[in-house]
């Protein structure tokens, strides 16, 4: 047993969307592969699922990114 518990560190005023319980949280209360974040306000943590799902929407269309098919190099 560790004798000393090693705390997750946060500044007031960050807010994190938490993958495992679902919610926004001030501070980081879980740990990191947990969440994400920090976000500036409440309401952009809120919506961190919203904008997970647009960045990857991009990512995925973004020609720059996709694997070549076809097999004929450039």
């Amino acid at each position: 047993m560790a004798l000393f518990k090693k705390r997750t560190v946060g500044k007031p005023g960050e807010w994190f969307y938490c993958l495992e319980h679902k919610k926004v949280e001030e501070g980081p209360e879980c740990p990191a592969k947990d969440r994400f974040g920090p976000y500036a306000s409440r309401e952009e943590a809120q919506h961190a699922m919203d904008t997970a799902r647009e960045r990857n929407l991009e990512w995925e269309n973004d020609p720059k990114w996709h694997d070549r098919t076809g097999g004929t190099p450039d």
